[in-house]
Parts: structure tokens; sequence; C-alpha cells
């Protein structure tokens, strides 16, 4: 089994608010997707789930020396911090996570204050560290939509080493023209709000979002429940540059490796929150593939219902979401699910049910180029 990791402590910014808003926000089934029809960002509307209007001016005026979003990842780490105050006297580590960082400041029109320079994710990851004071520098994990959960699986080996006592995994993505242009030349956007797994689904949603988590290898004390990084796994499959396996093979491998590093069996798991993109080919890969693992009959969802496909923050929100389904027992239905319209069978969540003290859940993702990764998240008594 791998060595003792905990998340003890968390945040998230995204489309459905702030903080605790987003997990009660989804418990009541709400979605913080909807018609966009700015045209800086696209000259056709599309629907995605992006920041509200009071969120966006929040952030855009904690400060004028970080981008917009900076200062959501930075909001994330401070808030996630205050969790434990610990950190002040601990050896610690950022683990920055994005697909596409400060990409707009490459734009042409570009006429804002923020030096171009942080469009580099690098150097983005080293003002953002510098904004804590962190003596270590930084690392930088952008690996496509899995890139949340690869900052996860980082943060817990650089834990493991033991030259730091806790980690900060921190990122995010934003909706940008560069963004929405590239998914619709791949004709990947949906033109309703997104379906997974269902029979009628037509692609993604693009949304936005910000996270952070701070993992330590001390077990917290004082909490009823306290959540465990137990196993994670990684794979490439280089199936295609954006097309997953037809066999599931790399997610197989992925979750084989992340079962058989936390020491437990299909069997073992009691929930699956799965990547469900609602494109055809993601979500016909992953019943394939949960189907070859023993996983047909595990109960399991997609929250991109509710969040869209919010990237390098994907892994990020979704393992913070299943943690929630830890110490509340509350599986949150597939939003927008309807009829499935998969080739194997499925235990997906039509309505939220409530589940009596459950153990362990799988988190899932796959990404471009043929990236998966899984992480198991464990209850333990502290």
């Amino acid at each position: 089994m791998s060595k003792p990791c905990y998340i003890v402590g968390h945040h998230i910014i995204s489309s459905l608010g702030d903080g605790a808003e987003n997990f009660y926000a989804a418990k009541n089934n709400i979605t913080g997707i909807h018609k966009v029809t700015d045209k800086s960002l696209s000259q056709e509307p599309f629907y995605g789930a992006l920041f509200g209007d009071a969120l966006r001016s929040k952030l855009i005026a904690k400060s004028a020396a970080y981008t917009l979003l900076e200062n959501g990842i930075v909001h994330c780490i401070e808030s996630a911090l205050n969790q434990y105050p610990k950190h002040k006297e601990k050896r610690g580590v950022l683990v920055f996570t994005s697909t596409k960082g400060n990409i707009d400041l490459l734009n042409n029109d570009n006429t804002g204050n923020i030096p171009v320079n942080r469009a580099n994710l690098a150097i983005m990851a080293e003002a953002i560290n510098a904004h804590f004071g962190f003596s270590n520098p930084p690392v930088v994990i952008s690996n496509a939509c899995i890139s949340g959960v690869s900052a996860l699986l980082t943060a817990q080996k650089l834990l493991a080493s033991q030259a730091f006592d806790f980690a900060v995994v921190a990122g995010g993505d934003l909706v940008s023209k560069f963004v929405v242009s590239g998914f619709q030349s791949l004709m990947a956007i949906s033109e309703t709000p997104c379906k997974p797994y269902d029979k009628s689904r037509s692609g993604m949603t693009p949304g936005e979002g910000c996270a952070a988590a701070i993992l330590t290898r001390e077990l917290p004390k004082g909490n009823k429940t306290a959540i465990r990084i137990i196993g994670g796994g990684q794979t490439n499959d280089a199936n295609h540059i954006s097309g997953p396996s037809r066999t599931g093979e790399g997610l197989v491998k992925a979750v084989s490796k992340a079962l058989a590093k936390a020491g437990c069996a299909a069997r073992d798991i009691d929930f699956i929150n799965a990547h469900g993109t609602a494109t055809v080919f993601n979500d016909e890969m992953e019943a394939i593939a949960f189907n070859r693992l023993g996983l047909s009959t595990t109960p399991l969802n997609s929250l991109k219902g509710y969040y869209g496909h919010t990237f390098a923050a994907a892994g990020l929100i979704e393992t913070i979401i299943s943690a929630e389904f830890l110490k509340q027992g509350i599986a949150l239905k597939t939003l927008g699910l309807e009829e499935p319209g998969i080739s194997k069978p499925l235990n997906l969540t039509m309505e939220n049910k409530e589940v009596d003290s459950p153990k362990r859940v799988l988190k899932t993702i796959s990404g471009f180029g043929g990236t998966n990764a899984a992480i198991i998240l464990e209850t333990v008594e502290s």
C-alpha cells in the first residue's frame, strides 16, 4: 500500500460558486452550464460553464498584479491553507497544474499590464509560489485533461520521499477563445448542455474552474472522517492525439495500477466518479474499460453536467467532490443522463443516492494523447 497521504484542506471555485457552494449546488442538481453569447469567445453561441459575474468581479478586484486565473488559484490556495494552520511551521511545496494557463496574454489585443512571459506555465507558477513565500521551487504538471489527478499523484510521491511535510496542489483553467475554437474545430462541443453516457449525447461542454488541495503525511486530528489517498496509477496508451483507445486499454492499466498500490480489489470500491465527458468515444471507452475491470455493477457517475469540463481543474474538483461523497454519503446523479447509450452496462446514478458509510471511491480521468489516470480515496478514523 502507498505511504500515508491525507487531504487536510481544499477549496473550489467554479460556475457553481465559491467553496462549499459547489457541493451543495450539485447536491440540489443545479447546473452551472448556460448558453454563452460572448463574441469575444465565439462568434456563435455555445453552451459553457463560466464563472458567474459576482465571482468574476470578486477575482478581478482581488489584485491587479495577477490575472483572473492567477487570482482564482491564489484565492483557492489561501482558503485551503486556512484549514491547515500548521503549514507555517512545516516544509511545503506547491504542485501547480494547468493546461492553458494565461494563454490569453498572447492575444494580439492584449493591453494589460501583466508581463506576457506569464503565459509560460513555469513563470506563472513561480509568481504564485512567490506570493505565498514558499521556499521550495514549484513543480509544474501539465498533462492534458488528467493534469489535476496527475498533480495529486505527483504530490503524493513528493511527500513519500519525506522531503516535504505538506504539498499544495493547485491550478485551474478558464474558457478562452483559444479553447472554444479548438474544440469547435474538432466538432466536440455539444449543441446542448452535455449529457454524459446518454444515448443522445453529442459532445462536451467547456467549463471554468480553479481548485486547491492540501496534502500531508500526518493524519489530521479532530475530524470525524479523514480522507486518505491510498493508491493511484497513470498510463499513456498513445492511441491518438485526441481520441481514446477503443479497447480502454490505457484506463484498464491505470486503474489496475491504482488498485494494486491501494492493496484492494475491484469489489472493494464503493463508488466511481468517472471522466464522463459526454463525447461518444470517451463514454464508450470507459464503459468497455470498467466492464473489463469487473466494475460494471459498481455505482458510477459523471460530474460534467454540473461543472462542464474544467480541463486541468477537473481532476482536482472531481477528486474533492469525491472526498465529500465519502464524508457525507451522498452519490450525486449524473446530470443530463436520461437514457443510457453505451454498448456495455454500467451502474449509472440516475438520481441522488444516499450510501451508508462508504469506505472507498475511485476517481478516473482520461485526456488527449492517450493519457489516463486513476486515484483511490479511503475514509479513516482520525
